[in-house]
């Protein structure tokens, strides 16, 4: 496929409010779906902590929840060729209690 020239018309404008920029730091994001949208809890689990809170949640449909798939599979790929293999950490037995239905097609 030959590449195509994005013209003015088509550019998109992406605004990042100085309250975004800094973002939001997780280490645990829950997904659960239904029929017509999957839901992306990102949650900061802090150790001897019982208690953590969704830090921000990220509602899509399940073509966008798989756009998002494909790019963050594209960008590990792109990341591991310039860093390295990313390594998996050793499975732990943490006793999580989500307190979050399962997800349902």
């Amino acid at each position: 496929m030959a590449d195509q020239q994005i013209t003015p018309e088509q550019q998109l404008n992406i605004e990042l409010t100085e309250e975004m920029a800094d973002g939001q730091y997780a280490n645990l994001a829950i997904i659960t779906h239904s029929f017509a949208e999957f839901v992306i809890d990102f949650v900061n689990v802090m150790p001897n902590v019982p208690k953590a809170k969704v830090k921000s949640r990220m509602v899509m449909t399940p073509q966008h929840a798989k756009r998002l798939m494909r790019a963050l599979i594209d960008n590990v790929k792109r990341f591991e060729t310039q860093y390295g293999i990313i390594k998996d950490q050793e499975p732990t037995n943490a006793p999580f209690n989500l307190n979050v239905p399962p997800g349902q097609a």
